[in-house]
């Protein structure tokens, strides 16, 4: 079984077109979908706060500058 995650607009006419990799052409597939909207405030930004992701003010405060150990270096591409 494999499995997709698309973001997508469903106009008036209500038509989804799904286009798969080729390695899927020829064959017969079946498919579930599974659907959830999404609140327009996400649809116009995909960075959310803190607060908008669920964290409390109280979580973020004992978090962040927490950190005890060695710095952790990211090398960049």
């Amino acid at each position: 079984m494999e499995s997709m995650k698309i973001k997508t607009h469903i106009g008036n006419d209500k038509i989804i077109k799904i286009e798969l990799p080729d390695e899927f052409a020829d064959q017969e597939l079946e498919m579930v979908i599974v659907f959830q909207r999404i609140a327009k405030t996400s649809l116009k930004s995909e960075n959310k706060s803190p607060k908008e992701l669920g964290y409390s003010q109280r979580f973020l405060e004992e978090v962040i500058g927490s950190w005890q150990g060695q710095m952790i270096e990211i090398p960049e591409h």
